[in-house]
């Protein structure tokens, strides 16, 4: 894949698409319902997030059923993954990002558990 820097770093310009990925990063695979959950955001919102962090390259996403799952791209160039894994090292015990993975894991209706 041929990432380039400034489009990288323009998907990740907004606090949310930032929150997003990093959580995706760290958890793996999530439904949308869980990110609307874990973020407090309207699925419109996220999803509208989400597409643009997809069209930058950086996601990829799955249906299944109704639901729609996203996780991080497995093709991103070695210098995106070391800028990822450094930032979840530096910020995940900090205000959001401890917070959105603790609002996911205190999600009562998780997909696969039962339908969101």
């Amino acid at each position: 894949m041929d990432l380039q820097a400034d489009d990288f770093y323009s998907a990740l310009s907004h606090p949310m698409r930032l929150r997003a990925l990093l959580l995706l990063k760290q958890e793996g695979e999530l439904c949308v319902c869980e990110l609307t959950h874990a973020l407090a955001l309207a699925q419109p919102v996220i999803s509208r997030h989400l597409g643009q962090l997809k069209e930058a390259g950086l996601l990829l996403s799955r249906r299944q059923g109704l639901w729609v799952y996203y996780r991080v791209s497995d093709s991103l160039p070695e210098w995106v993954t070391q800028v990822i894994q450094t930032t979840i090292a530096g910020v995940s015990t900090t205000s959001p990002y401890q917070d959105d993975r603790q609002a996911l894991h205190a999600m009562l209706d998780r997909p696969n558990q039962t339908c969101c």
